[in-house]
C-alpha cells in the first residue's frame, strides 16, 4: 500500500463561495499513481466545507440561500461566538451542516462517483488563503 498527500490552496474573493475542485482532486489522483484505494478530501479549516453534489449553478445558489436562512451572517451580535471579537459565528454553523470532508473510492485509477457527483469546496468566511488536504491511500 502507498500513500499520497497534497495541499491545495485557495483564496476566495467573497465571504461565501463554492468551488468545484474535482479537476484538482483528479490531478492529485493521477499524480499519486494509485489505482485502487480511497481518496479523502478535507477542508482543513473550521469555517469551510468539502461536500459532494451535482455541479449545477442553480443548486449551488440554493445551497447558499438555504444556509444563509439557517445561519444568517447578520446580525453578527446574534452569535455568542462573535462576542470573542470574531464575526464568523455563522460560518462555523454552516460548516457543521455541510461537513468537514469526503471520502471517495478509487477504482481503476479513477474517482468512483455516482451519476453527476462532483467534489466542492464551500467557503463561509473567505477572502484569505485557505488549505485543502487531499490524501490518497491504496495500491
Amino acid at each position: 500500500m502507498k500513500a499520497f498527500k497534497k495541499y491545495l490552496y485557495v483564496t476566495t474573493r467573497n465571504r461565501r463561495e463554492y468551488m468545484n475542485i474535482t479537476p484538482e482532486v483528479e490531478k492529485c489522483l493521477r499524480d499519486s499513481g494509485i489505482k485502487e484505494g480511497l481518496c479523502l478530501v478535507n477542508a482543513m479549516h473550521i469555517t469551510a466545507s468539502v461536500f459532494i453534489n451535482d455541479n449545477e449553478k442553480g443548486l449551488i445558489n440554493d445551497f447558499d440561500d438555504w444556509l444563509e436562512k439557517l445561519a444568517p451572517h447578520e446580525p453578527t451580535s446574534h452569535y455568542r461566538h462573535n462576542r470573542t471579537g470574531e464575526d464568523n459565528g455563522d460560518a462555523h454553523l454552516k460548516r457543521q451542516v455541510m461537513g468537514r470532508e469526503v471520502v471517495v473510492a478509487v477504482s481503476e485509477g479513477m474517482l468512483d462517483f455516482g451519476p453527476w457527483e462532483q467534489i466542492f469546496y464551500g467557503e463561509f468566511d473567505g477572502r484569505r488563503e485557505k488549505r485543502i488536504m487531499v490524501k490518497i491511500i491504496g495500491s
